[in-house]
């Protein structure tokens, strides 16, 4: 039996829960959640990194479908209603595949039917507009983790992407983390800046996630994680879910985009401008300056550092499909996680290892987090804090 087999038959039995997808958002710029023109029971190559077929394929047995909005919408909070909505009309549509799950017992009853469990995560905490209510509301909808910023900071936590202001978590920032802790709502250290994972890390009660961060130790970007922070993950039981994303595992891809995006500046462009003046610059530079490419072997070299240094415990996928433009050779769409399965078979990773990345451990933590909730729940009220009260 080849690897390649080896690792489909493995998935058969563990598949994977992935950590992020950003199709909600992907449905909401293409086609403004019209699930009819853009149906994921039928190949959706053309468009989409996700459809059903192709989770079949890349033996994918639960997903946090993200949740996300930007974080300069000036109403973030009903624009991230409808993506809760766009969710729950996806699992409604194709019930036969589909099974919405907001526990660790959920996962492990859609594995037994067969079926994909569909969980979701808000991504940055500007989705709860500083609001202790808004998040419990968000839990009561069904969201299972909050990233607590995205590219931006939010008013009481520093993100990755931005200047420090908070210097990590602010008093209010803090009273979330106990909040989501006693709700059950997982933690996730993606974006946040260094500072933030720290203090997150001492104010939390529960394991906390990155839902799609890779090393920063093996690529020099903010989004990826400090090697003193995954020595953490032992101690909090939590778990680190390695991304595909080019521009965050590979470092030459790291010094192109920050090259490109300097020209860019140089041409009085916005990096993120997407004009067709900004992008005739833009194909030019490239033209000039091929973009490099991340493989499947790249992400493997993620894997087999953060194994090393936070165990295996604590490792996981979270692919960030349809949330981004480029993917590794290899890791091109949903279809596949099984090569870097069998990248890892080949450098030795055991069955039992491979079980604990794709779903052992995610399963764990989601209980592990729910666990801690109801002890917090017999003791602890729900939080009245706001944040003019706690950081003035």
């Amino acid at each position: 039996m080849t690897s390649l087999e080896t690792a489909r038959d493995l998935l058969a039995e563990f598949p994977v829960v992935d950590g992020h997808n950003d199709l909600p958002w992907a449905l909401r710029e293409q086609v403004r959640y019209d699930l009819d023109a853009r149906d994921i029971a039928v190949d959706q190559s053309a468009h989409l990194h996700t459809d059903l077929a192709r989770l079949r394929a890349g033996g994918v047995g639960a997903q946090y479908w993200s949740v996300y909005v930007r974080s300069d919408l000036p109403d973030a909070v009903p624009a991230t209603l409808e993506q809760i909505d766009c969710v729950r009309r996806l699992v409604d549509r194709h019930p036969a595949e589909l099974r919405l799950a907001t526990t660790a017992a959920d996962l492990e009853a859609a594995r037994g039917e067969g079926r994909i469990a569909s969980l979701m995560g808000a991504e940055g905490g500007h989705s709860i507009a500083n609001s202790l209510g808004t998040l419990r509301g968000l839990y009561a909808l069904g969201v299972r983790y909050m990233t607590l910023t995205h590219n931006d900071n939010v008013d009481w936590a520093d993100s990755a992407t931005d200047e420090p202001r908070a210097g990590g978590l602010t008093a209010f920032g803090r009273e979330v983390v106990r909040e989501m802790n006693r709700l059950g709502m997982l933690v996730d250290l993606s974006h946040v800046a260094a500072t933030t994972m720290r203090d997150a890390l001492d104010a939390t009660e529960a394991p906390v996630i990155f839902s799609h961060s890779s090393s920063r130790a093996v690529c020099d970007h903010p989004r990826n994680i400090p090697d003193d922070v995954l020595e953490r993950l032992p101690a909090n039981g939590g778990v680190a879910m390695v991304t595909f994303v080019p521009k965050f595992v590979l470092q030459a891809a790291v010094d192109w985009t920050a090259a490109a995006d300097e020209n860019m500046r140089a041409h009085g462009l916005h990096h993120l401008d997407t004009s067709p003046e900004a992008m005739k610059i833009h194909r030019a530079f490239e033209e000039r300056n091929p973009r490099p490419v991340a493989t499947v072997a790249t992400v493997a070299d993620h894997l087999d550092h953060m194994r090393e240094v936070a165990g295996i415990d604590h490792l996981g996928i979270g692919g960030d499909y349809d949330g981004t433009a480029f993917t590794p050779e290899g890791l091109g769409d949903v279809s596949g996680y099984p090569n870097l399965i069998a990248e890892l078979l080949d450098r030795g990773w055991s069955r039992s290892d491979l079980a604990k990345l794709t779903w052992r451990n995610a399963v764990r933590v989601l209980g592990a987090a729910e666990d801690v909730a109801r002890g917090l729940q017999a003791t602890r009220a729900p939080s009245h804090a706001t944040i003019e009260s706690l950081d003035g």
